[in-house]
C-alpha cells in the first residue's frame, strides 16, 4: 500500500489532480489509514496510468470512466462480448486521437522548422 504522495510521485501526477479523480470517483482509494489518509494499491496505480494515458488523448472524465467500467467488467468476465465489443470501440476512438495528434505534431515539427530556418 501507498500513500497520495507517493501515488503522485510514481505517476508524475499532482495531489490535486489525484484527489479529484477520486472526488469524481475515477481512482477511489483501495483503503484508508488509521489517520485517515488514502492508501492505494498497484492496482489502483494501474488505473491511473489508464486514466494518465488517457488525457493526452482528449477523453473527458465521463468517457474515462466508461472505459474503466469496461475494464472493471472484463475482469470479472474476460468473455463478456459486450464490454469487448465496447473496448473495441475505445481502441478505433484512441487510434484515431493518436492520428489527430501525430498530424498535429507534425505541423508543429514544420513550424519549428520554419523558425529555425529564419534565424
Amino acid at each position: 500500500m501507498m500513500q497520495i504522495g507517493e501515488l503522485a510521485d510514481r505517476a508524475g501526477m499532482s495531489l490535486r489532480t489525484i484527489r479529484h479523480y477520486d472526488e469524481v470517483g475515477l481512482l477511489v482509494p483501495t483503503g484508508r489509514s488509521e489517520g485517515g489518509f488514502r492508501l492505494y494499491t498497484e492496482a489502483d496505480f494501474s488505473r491511473l496510468m489508464v486514466i494518465r494515458r488517457m488525457k493526452p488523448l482528449g477523453f473527458s472524465l465521463d468517457e474515462m470512466a466508461a472505459l474503466l467500467r469496461v475494464v472493471d467488467r472484463l475482469d470479472v468476465d474476460a468473455d463478456d462480448q459486450e464490454a469487448r465489443a465496447e473496448l473495441a470501440a475505445f481502441v478505433a476512438q484512441a487510434t484515431e486521437r493518436r492520428t489527430k495528434l501525430e498530424q498535429q505534431l507534425a505541423m508543429a515539427d514544420e513550424f519549428v522548422d520554419l523558425l529555425r530556418r529564419r534565424q
